[in-house]
């Protein structure tokens, strides 16, 4: 029986049994173990050439929207971040204001002394 190209069809996945039944065998009848070197060509031409499936444009459009669904996802979360950021500073300043305020009355409370100091910062040190 004359022997049929091995190269596959676009819309046939290469496989054993389909490289069998292309050659007339009984795909069952092609074992690792009687064939090494044809399972090993095989096994070596699937690595190198696998086809790549065409993707439908209902996939491209089904992918961009899953993207785009988890970009904007990402967004929210960040402006939640953001504000969440925005509202610990205000907390912050007006606590520093209040603090500062504060500072500035219990400075002007204390009363003034007559004592001189001892050290008078780092010129007394000679």
């Amino acid at each position: 029986m004359p022997s049929m190209s091995l190269q596959p069809d676009h819309r046939t996945a290469v496989s054993k049994a389909e490289t069998a039944f292309r050659e007339a065998f009984d795909p069952s009848a092609l074992r690792k173990s009687r064939y090494p070197a044809l399972i090993a060509e095989i096994q070596r031409w699937l690595a190198t050439n696998r086809p790549q499936a065409p993707v439908s444009e209902r996939q491209t459009l089904l992918s961009q929207r899953k993207r785009n669904g988890s970009l904007k996802e990402r967004i929210e979360d960040m402006k939640t971040q953001r504000d969440s950021l925005a509202s610990l500073l205000v907390e912050a300043d007006a606590k520093i204001l209040e603090l500062t305020l504060e500072n500035a009355r219990l400075r002007a409370q204390v009363p003034s002394s007559k004592v001189t100091p001892i050290h008078q910062g780092s010129s007394a040190a000679a």
